[in-house]
């Protein structure tokens, strides 16, 4: 993929239909395997909907970018979001016994298992997946 691939969405719930086909038009410019679609597609069908429900609050006259870049053997994608951003180190565990019935944090897990590596920027505005097509 030499030209990079951009989605911007309202914050809306029902713009999460339009990740699915975003992802698949990344998955044939990118030529990555059904492993690495299910991971992106996973990861970031959360991100999204953590920018649009707890970022931008859904308010529609915010909006969600995504922006998908091809490097050397990964795929990077950034999702962000207008809101006021995060601390994504105050994100409890939602795998230790106090937090399991907590409501919350298991986005934030999912992506960090599924991606190969992750990145909060400007304030946890911005998330940065990585995911390795090689």
């Amino acid at each position: 993929m030499n030209e990079d691939l951009n989605l911007t969405l309202k914050s809306s719930p029902c713009q999460i239909i339009l990740i699915e086909k975003f992802v698949k038009n990344m998955m044939c410019k990118c030529n990555f395997d059904q492993d690495v679609y299910d991971n992106i597609l996973i990861s970031l069908t959360e991100a999204v909907n953590n920018a649009i429900i707890h970022g931008n609050k859904t308010n529609v006259e915010k909006m969600v970018r995504v922006d998908c870049r091809e490097k050397t053997q990964k795929v990077v994608i950034r999702i962000s979001d207008e809101g006021e951003g995060f601390n994504p180190q105050e994100v409890k565990d939602p795998t230790l016994l106090e937090n399991i019935e907590c409501c919350g944090g298991r986005g934030v897990f999912i992506m960090k298992q599924l991606s190969d590596e992750i990145l909060f920027l400007d304030n946890g505005r911005t998330v940065e997946m990585h995911f390795k097509t090689a």
